[in-house]
């Protein structure tokens, strides 16, 4: 695969944010996003939101920072060192949401914002208060360039079960009306198709990205990990069509490379570029 360009020794890098919780078992969150910002060749700054208790088993607790503390990250990192792009992911409570919505807002940003509607873990775990539901359609999905859910997320957001093609382009203009500038409806848990179709859709058009499925039971944090690497992509100037295929490109090599870990789902592996 064609990866992004990496800066001269000794000048800044293109910066990028990801604002989400903390992942203790090191496979999703804030650490996968870590992860790929570096290994794609972007500094990486962060807003931690929450604290979680995990592993590869599943999730077993959840702490919240202080608001204040959110937004002053936002503004610290933002008003000094600049980024290009910034993409969210798990952010616990409406609480939160409106907190990061309002910060994004009062500090005039208009990078690309990719917003990951994470609600619960891949073990089923909630990592979203339900009543944040209406905060994220309302508050925060007009503020951004493109959402990522899957298949459950959209089930949640929208109450459309995806189940074929046609499903999936009603899920996608119903998660459009909403207010992003685009919608990505994640096909990787979509059993009827053999191999990973994802839709992405502006409101005029579709545009179809089908690879290949990666037989693994080591996908923790995949999609943390595609929602950063159209992040990355975008903070390069990639147009989000662009941007959705480089980062569709990326998660497939990091689910190839995937390995075991504990006694559950192991992670995706964006370290498989130190090799090359």
């Amino acid at each position: 695969m064609n990866l992004l360009p990496l800066s001269p020794p000794g000048e800044p890098p293109v910066r990028v944010m990801t604002i989400a919780g903390s992942d203790s078992g090191g496979g999703a969150g804030i650490q996968a996003d870590l992860r790929t910002f570096a290994m794609l060749g972007l500094h990486g700054c962060v807003a931690v939101v929450a604290v979680t208790v995990q592993n590869s088993v599943g999730v077993r607790a959840f702490h919240e920072i202080p608001t204040d503390i959110i937004a002053g990250q936002i503004a610290a990192v933002t008003s000094d060192i600049g980024i290009s792009a910034a993409k969210t992911g798990m952010l616990a409570s409406a609480e939160i949401i409106e907190t990061v919505a309002h910060t994004w807002t009062s500090e005039k940003l208009t990078v690309p914002l990719v917003v990951d509607p994470v609600c619960a873990s891949m073990h089923g775990d909630p990592l979203l208060h339900h009543s944040a539901l209406d905060s994220l359609r309302n508050v925060l999905f007009p503020l951004a360039t493109v959402i990522t859910p899957n298949l459950d997320e959209v089930r949640l957001l929208v109450g459309i079960d995806v189940v074929d093609d046609a499903s999936q382009r009603d899920a996608a203009r119903a998660l459009h009306d909403l207010g992003p500038q685009w919608v990505l409806v994640k096909g990787g848990h979509l059993r009827s198709s053999a191999g990973s179709p994802d839709l992405l859709y502006d409101g005029t058009g579709f545009f179809e990205f089908n690879t290949q499925r990666i037989d693994t039971g080591h996908d923790h944090g995949a999609g943390d990990t595609l929602a950063a690497a159209t992040t990355c992509a975008l903070a390069h100037g990639y147009s989000v069509p662009e941007a959705v295929a480089f980062a569709k490109d990326w998660v497939t090599e990091c689910l190839r490379a995937a390995y075991p870990l504990g006694h559950g789902h192991g992670p995706v592996n964006a370290l498989f570029r130190l090799r090359s």
